[in-house]
Parts: C-alpha cells; sequence; structure tokens
C-alpha cells in the first residue's frame, strides 16, 4: 500500500514540475526622489504570467546592499495581481534613509555613484501549488543625482546593470 502511495506522490510532483510558471526579473532601478526621510530609489520588476487568469501577489520583499551591508530592506504586502498571458510591470520603492548615504560617503565621493546588490522575493499564490517564491537579484551602480537634477534642471540619474 506504501509503494501505491509513493508513486502517487511521485506521479503529482512530477507533474506539478512540468506546469509553467510565472518568470520575472529586474528591468531597471531608479532614483526616485528625496524627502524628509532620505533618497527613494525604484526598483521596476517585470513579472509573466503564463495562465490565462490573473494571479495574486502575497508579498514582496527586497533587501538592498551596498559595501557589503543592507542600507534598505522591507516587505510589501499584498501589492495586486499578475494579469493572464501579460507581463507585468511592478515598481518596488526603496527608501534609504540620509544618515546610510552618508555613511556610504567614501564610495559616493570617488565616483558618484553607489555600488549596489539588489535581492527581491516575489512570492505569488499559485493553484494547487500554493505560495512560490521567485527569487531575484542584480548588481550594478545607481549614479546619483546632481543639484540640478535634484531641483529640476537637467536629466535623471541613471542606474547601470552588472549582472
Amino acid at each position: 500500500m506504501s509503494g501505491l502511495i509513493d508513486k502517487a506522490k511521485n506521479f503529482v510532483a512530477e507533474k506539478i514540475a512540468e506546469m509553467p510558471k510565472p518568470e520575472a526579473s529586474i528591468q531597471d532601478v531608479d532614483f526616485k526622489g528625496l524627502g524628509r526621510a532620505g533618497v527613494t530609489y525604484q526598483a521596476k520588476v517585470g513579472v509573466l504570467n503564463p495562465y490565462s487568469h490573473s494571479i495574486p501577489i502575497c508579498e514582496i520583499s527586497y533587501s538592498l546592499k551596498s559595501d557589503s551591508r543592507e542600507i534598505a530592506s522591507g516587505k510589501i504586502p499584498d501589492p495586486g495581481s499578475i494579469k493572464g498571458k501579460e507581463t507585468t510591470v511592478l515598481e518596488v520603492p526603496m527608501l534609504v534613509p540620509h544618515d546610510v548615504v552618508m555613511s556610504l560617503a567614501k564610495d559616493i565621493w570617488r565616483d558618484w555613484d553607489i555600488d549596489y546588490e539588489l535581492g527581491i522575493g516575489l512570492i505569488i499564490d499559485l493553484p494547487v501549488i500554493g505560495n512560490l517564491t521567485i527569487p531575484l537579484s542584480t548588481k550594478g551602480e545607481m549614479k546619483l543625482p546632481t543639484l540640478g537634477e535634484l531641483f529640476g534642471r537637467g536629466g535623471a540619474a541613471t542606474v547601470e546593470k552588472k549582472e
């Protein structure tokens, strides 16, 4: 009897492994704004849903590191759904407090950017399977805005990815 149960478990596990699953990638990381609490950066995550119906997103967690230490982290509970048969772009805002930015002064003054590592965990709820975490990561440089860019004159700060 236990042999039959094991065969059934293996069959179900194989079928679930063969099911198409959503795919995600970090498309961009950009300077978003400057406020009293700190500097806000924003990551854009593209998620491709292979199914014809929407899939709910349970949570997005993120960790932004620079110089091997965490400078921002957080969770975004219940950010919405991924549309069926489409790529949905999710925006993940990350607030870096001013005191943390100032502690990175050595890296900033050298080349007016912040070298970073970004890790994002996208937790989605798939029918039958349950919660699935899609881990994403990228490395790059966040160019800091100039004073002209901060006050509305000139271009925008850019981010260069090094994957």
